[in-house]
């Protein structure tokens, strides 16, 4: 839940930021996302003036003003960190802002139980059985990927759960960190991939590759799925980080460790929606780094790229710089234009699973545009909306609900029980099983509540979509966000 409007985080500018650090005379270097200082929390005396030869191991972010320390992984607000330079000042030496009891405790057993599996993976060229690791390769097409790449990033398979398992080491003491398991489902003719992390996914901020990035790599090319990773550091020998949440989300807690490159690649994948993804993530890492893959026939994800025998290294080259200037010629929008011609599907949206007729007037969910249900009280407008906007959720489109009229939790117990499409309270052994389930939905929900003051809600989305890389916000609904005074206003 996004934090209360009683006490909204308040919000600060990078000039702000800047002039607090020549205040207070902490050295700094201007960086793509993030501001460069030395840290607070390596153990150096108080007293002492921070040291503009130490070693710039602490991040802020140019947007929200939270930092992270990659040396010692203390990380925390704006308000955060000048309370801990008031801590220096005083002599005494700051310590990382504390997790609650409850966090620590969950994410030790993730971890405990992260080393069991670990421990009884295999990696694949240990499988006894020639004929069982060809088919093991078979069935997540990663047949061309050599053993020696697998090897190289760590990747193992369990076989009792039939699962690759790929490996979340400590960029700083490469100790196990968490893990994710990837099997394959079979449905008809369609092959999915279902994933499973440890600790669970809102926690599981695994850069995979990361260990194996040297200090003077420079550029970098950004995937949305591990075997992707592999398959490009195999193909092209470049270095390859895939991200944890694929094309959803890019967790800005990540941005620090992406500061040393000068050049980014993003190749999210094949579909229109990584291509909405890399836009949206280059405007994060900065636009004046960032190159795009188109996706298109001859462009497919990495892995893909692999399977059939072309020239990759020719793909990345041809990737397309994501800052545009203010004009361009038709030669430079082609492409583009070529690519919404080619997948009119795609272009219309993420279409809806349960309700085809709606797919016919609205042809699918895409982002920017505003769509307004109307209808008498108790006609079934937030029942209907919340099992319109569960289906998008569920097909990994990040959403936002601002709920004026009902409250979260009753908005919440509509949902969970939509999702699990049975009554819950006849059967409340099952509540922790769906209630788990629901929790890993990319849905977030501000806990303003009656009528609000429109610029504390603009700037709660405008935070969500930052941190959150929210696409659909739903607002129910618009007379109670406005309050009924306000109607003599340009509504």
């Amino acid at each position: 839940v996004l934090p209360s409007p009683d006490e909204p985080t308040p919000s600060v500018s990078i000039t702000e930021i800047r002039q607090y650090l020549r205040a207070q005379d902490i050295p700094f270097h201007d960086g793509y996302s993030c501001l460069h200082t030395p840290s607070l929390f390596t153990g150096d005396r108080g007293d002492q003036p921070l040291s503009a030869n130490a070693p710039f191991t602490l991040f802020i972010d140019k947007t929200t003003g939270s930092f992270l320390c990659t040396a010692t992984l203390a990380e925390g607000t704006w308000q955060d960190f000048q309370a801990n330079v008031e801590l220096r000042h005083r002599g005494i030496t700051p310590l990382p802002p504390a997790t609650s009891e409850e966090m620590e405790e969950e994410m030790r057993q993730a971890r405990e139980d992260a080393r069991c599996i670990w421990e009884r993976a295999l990696p694949l060229s240990e499988l006894l059985d020639e004929k069982e690791t060809k088919e093991t390769k078979a069935l997540f097409g990663i047949s061309m990927v050599t053993d020696a790449t697998l090897k190289r990033f760590g990747v193992r398979y369990l076989r009792t759960a039939r699962s690759l398992v790929f490996p979340w080491f400590s960029p700083r003491d490469a100790t196990l960190k968490g893990l994710k398991l990837v099997r394959v489902e079979k449905k008809g003719g369609t092959i999915t991939y279902v994933e499973e992390t440890l600790p669970r996914f809102d926690s599981y901020r695994n850069l995979f590759g990361l260990p194996l990035i040297g200090r003077r790599d420079t550029e970098l090319v950004l995937t949305g799925w591990e075997l992707d990773a592999l398959a490009l550091h195999q193909a092209a020998g470049v270095a390859s980080l895939a991200l944890p949440r694929g094309t959803s989300c890019l967790p800005p807690t990540l941005l620090p460790y992406l500061e040393q490159f000068k050049r980014i690649t993003l190749w999210l994948g094949e579909d229109l929606r990584s291509w909405e993804a890399a836009k949206l993530f280059a405007r994060k890492l900065s636009l004046k780094r960032c190159s795009l893959v188109r996706p298109g026939n001859l462009q497919p994800r990495p892995l893909e790229a692999l399977n059939q025998g072309l020239n990759v290294t020719k793909i990345l080259r041809s990737a397309l710089l994501a800052s545009h200037k203010s004009i361009v010629s038709f030669r430079q929008l082609r492409e583009e234009v070529f690519g919404e011609l080619a997948n009119t599907e795609q272009v219309s949206g993420v279409k809806w699973a349960r309700f085809p007729e709606l797919n016919k007037l609205l042809k699918g969910h895409r982002r920017g545009e505003l769509t307004i249900f109307t209808g008498p009280t108790g006609s079934g407008k937030t029942t209907f909306i919340s099992e319109y906007a569960l289906d998008l959720c569920m097909q990994g489109v990040c959403t936002l609900w601002g709920s004026f009229e009902i409250n979260n939790v009753r908005l919440a117990k509509i949902m969970l029980t939509q999702f699990a499409g049975r009554r819950l309270e006849d059967q409340l052994e099952l509540y922790d099983e769906w209630a788990d389930r629901f929790e890993e939905l990319p849905l977030y929900f501000m806990t303003f509540h009656g009528q609000q003051n429109i610029k504390a809600v603009i700037d709660t989305m405008q935070h969500a979509v930052y941190m959150y890389d929210i696409t659909h916000v739903v607002v129910d609904n618009l007379q109670f966000m406005m309050g009924h005074e306000h109607l003599s206003v340009d509504r």
